[in-house]
């Protein structure tokens, strides 16, 4: 056993005894950070502009500040970016995060002195909890692969911008340099094809144990040491013992990922966001991800299917109902307030809090008023490939077809296989026959003839990974969108 996984044994067991306080207690810690969050946000200009001295209380608060979405609170974050002081929390940002919005272009999203534990430790806590869970902690000792984003960053107004995963890189522990890739050189490469390969050769010859990154571009980082080897990760990595993911349902990829791999690897599964690192997989046994209640975000949740009306009902923690789809808000010591983040979570357990990311609020297929979510359509590509279990996927999109040349309005499946079923006729009826036994709407259209059974279209290979170059978002943490309601991203992906 290694210094570092000896050492990180005792410190997962502290962590685990206050995660269970906590987590055990979550009304009384989403009111301590509450209030935390009132303190200190009375303070600043949108607080002065919000009555927040007059706020005694979560109703108070749901009164004065209305719900926003980026462009809505985008000019607090105009004054911010300029680097004046005191506009949406105390003094100025440390960092702001550049991201793509999908009608906003580039979002500049707060990191402060005061939120930025949250994204540091969570990730540093989500390893800990497996270390507490499983006992397992050899993977510290070996290399440590992040496929990230460029950590080189820009100022605006002397305030460093970069993106997200840039931004945590410069905050690794220093115990874990040593062994972490790649370099810091080739981590700025921007363009990503370049980079891979650069990754590659610093990695090809070394004890790899940890792999952390997006499933689609961590498989792509396998495809490419497979071309160059022709053998199996398990070969290439006999102490590979720990994938850790987030940003996308790991589910629709595992089957092709692992069987490059060579067997089933352990995974953790997180939930970081560029507004706040919202939760991780805690247990290996128990199904969802911990809701960080105690790190600086308290949390709102609106009903997703009111999300859209005038005046939709703000739950607290307490007021939430297992199995039912929230669109989640977050208020945080970032300087964000009422912020819709646009994603929605389904809670799993209550004892504690764990949740689900189903979606996205805006990322849904509704063309016929069906109201399909992306948990539903990788739920029913999942069930399908499980009865065509040579079937392999190695990215798929979906997309109304209001009024096709011939036939009746459907739902087109663009997918690229690895590995196609053996009868795609067979297959398309089992995916039709599992998403109509998830979402009862879509069901009714059928019956009724007003849509026919989804259709497939298969794509060629790389076809994906060719529209995301074109469009300047091969690798990092981008991610092609599961669900749509127009045809823009259909009809790219199926130009020659």
């Amino acid at each position: 056993m290694g210094i570092r996984s000896a050492l990180a044994k005792p410190f997962a067991a502290c962590l685990h005894r206050q995660t269970k306080q906590w987590s055990l207690q979550p009304a009384a810690s989403q009111e301590k950070v509450f209030k935390g969050l009132m303190r200190e946000g009375s303070k600043t200009l949108f607080g002065k502009d919000h009555g927040f001295a007059d706020v005694k209380n979560f109703q108070d608060f749901a009164r004065q500040v209305p719900i926003r979405d980026y462009e809505e609170q985008k000019h607090y974050i105009e004054k911010a970016l300029r680097g004046e002081p005191d506009i949406l929390w105390k003094g100025k940002p440390l960092y702001f995060a550049k991201t793509s919005g999908t009608t906003s272009g580039v979002k500049y999203i707060p990191i402060t002195r005061d939120s930025i534990p949250n994204h540091i430790h969570s990730a540093r806590n989500a390893l800990l909890s497996y270390i507490q869970e499983t006992g397992q902690a050899s993977f510290l000792d070996g290399g440590l692969i992040f496929l990230s984003g460029s950590p080189e960053m820009t100022e605006k107004a002397g305030i460093k911008t970069g993106r997200l995963s840039g931004i945590v890189n410069h905050h690794v522990p220093s115990y874990l340099r040593r062994n972490q890739h790649p370099s810091y050189s080739t981590n700025c490469i921007e363009d990503w094809e370049t980079k891979l390969e650069k990754i590659i050769d610093e990695t090809i010859h070394q004890n790899m144990s940890l792999i952390s990154g997006i499933p689609p571009w961590v498989q792509m980082y396998f495809d490419r040491i497979q071309r160059r080897t022709n053998k199996k990760i398990k070969d290439l990595f006999p102490c590979f013992s720990l994938f850790v993911y987030g940003g996308v349902n790991f589910e629709p990829y595992r089957a092709r990922l692992e069987e490059s791999v060579g067997k089933r690897i352990p995974s953790i599964e997180t939930y970081p966001a560029s507004e706040g690192f919202i939760a991780y997989q805690d247990s290996q046994h128990d199904p969802g991800l911990l809701l960080l209640l105690n790190s600086g975000i308290f949390f709102e949740f609106i009903p997703a299917e009111e999300y859209f009306n005038p005046n939709p009902p703000r739950l607290t923690i307490e007021e939430t109902e297992l199995g039912k789809n929230y669109a989640l808000i977050i208020n945080s010591n970032a300087g964000l307030w009422g912020y819709s983040i646009g994603d929605t979570i389904k809670f799993v357990s209550k004892n504690p809090y764990r949740v689900l990311v189903t979606g996205r609020v805006k990322h849904f297929i509704s063309a016929f008023g069906e109201h399909v979510i992306g948990e539903e359509t990788e739920k029913a590509m999942k069930a399908a490939c499980q009865k065509f279990p040579e079937t392999e996927i190695t990215e798929f999109t979906v997309a109304p077809f209001v009024a096709p040349p011939d036939g009746m309005p459907h739902h087109e499946w663009l997918i690229e296989f690895a590995k196609p079923p053996r009868n795609l006729t067979d297959f398309s009826i089992e995916l039709d026959t599992q998403l109509r036994a998830l979402n009862v709407y879509y069901e009714d259209l059928i019956s009724g003839r007003i849509l026919c059974p989804l259709k497939i279209i298969s794509l060629p290979q790389g076809c994906f990974i060719s529209y995301m170059k074109s469009e300047g978002k091969l690798g990092g943490q981008n991610k092609v969108p599961r669900l749509s309601n127009d045809r823009k991203l259909a009809e790219a992906l199926k130009l020659p």
